[in-house]
């Protein structure tokens, strides 16, 4: 499946009031997000850093919710995710060709 025939199938899968659209999507996006980190919180606390079967598990889903969460915040904001993943890999090249892939900012 692609990022866009994913996003598509995200979409027709979204129940929320459109008049909401990418407030209700970036909430969602970040608690979702949330959840990841707190799996990793329980790892290192209650799973000695190590990433169990279960643990791997239970943040797979989450990070499916983030994914679901990430492509109907696009979809509400007029972006497709192939744009959206393209647009990245030339940031991240043109990082790595300027040699400030290490460091902090967003224009590097």
């Amino acid at each position: 499946m692609t990022f866009d025939e994913y996003q598509k199938f995200a979409r027709s899968t979204a129940v929320y009031n459109s008049e909401l659209g990418a407030i209700y999507s970036a909430l969602g996006l970040a608690g979702e997000t949330g959840e990841v980190i707190e799996h990793v919180k329980k790892m290192a606390r209650d799973d000695n850093r190590t990433p169990t079967p279960e643990r791997v598990e239970k943040i797979r889903k989450e990070l499916g919710d983030v994914l679901w969460y990430l492509a109907n915040l696009a979809s509400d904001l007029g972006l497709d995710l192939e744009g959206v993943v393209s647009a990245n890999i030339d940031k991240i090249n043109g990082r790595i060709a300027r040699g400030t892939q290490h460091g902090s900012g967003d224009d590097r």
